[in-house]
């Protein structure tokens, strides 16, 4: 089977937002299939059951498999990490950007769309990927820093910090996101 890519946006965010369209294209100039699923948004769509039914999908039809890398930014990390622990879904590796898992308190719609993600054992994701790899910053304005380092520190099998990032996001000066390449 052929190696594919996933990317995966956060809450309220779009497959055009941030550096998703950038590092879309960029794997597709590479000559490698790359899919960046449009979730459903927004307080009362966006779910975990509207998300997962809309993934399931691309795993129906067979694209989610050993060989394909996932990368996620904000609430994707945990959405994926409880998507394939709970459908014991075995992937080549996963990328995840300012995750984080258990955490209340950036603004009330924001904790809406974001709880039914969140998952108690999220280390349990470490069986289902070979490799982790965690990218976070220490002054996003949205999860505090010690959040997404505790994410980090229970599934990373590698964890790249990059300071004054914010949320590695276009508010912080991220359309493109260089660093990431070296791990795709």
């Amino acid at each position: 089977m052929q190696e594919n890519y996933f990317i995966i946006h956060g809450s309220f965010s779009s497959p055009y937002s941030n550096w998703i369209g950038w590092l879309h294209d960029f794997i597709e100039d590479e000559g490698k299939q790359v899919y960046v699923p449009d979730f459903p948004i927004g307080v009362g769509y966006q779910n975990y059951e509207n998300w997962s039914k809309l993934l399931k999908y691309y795993l129906d039809l067979g694209l989610i498999n050993e060989n394909t890398t996932v990368i996620g930014h904000s609430i994707a990390p945990a959405f994926i990490s409880k998507f394939l622990t709970e459908n014991k879904l075995k992937v080549k590796k996963l990328i995840f950007v300012c995750g984080f898992n258990n955490y209340l308190g950036i603004n009330e719609e924001y904790d809406a769309v974001n709880r039914t993600m969140y998952f108690d054992n999220l280390e349990d994701v470490k069986q289902y990927a070979n490799k982790i790899i965690c990218f976070y910053s220490d002054n996003d304005p949205y999860v505090k820093y010690e959040v997404e380092k505790d994410f980090a520190n229970k599934v990373a099998t590698e964890q790249v910090f990059i300071p004054n990032a914010g949320h590695i996001n276009s508010e912080s000066g991220y359309d493109t996101f260089e660093e990431i390449v070296t791990y795709l």
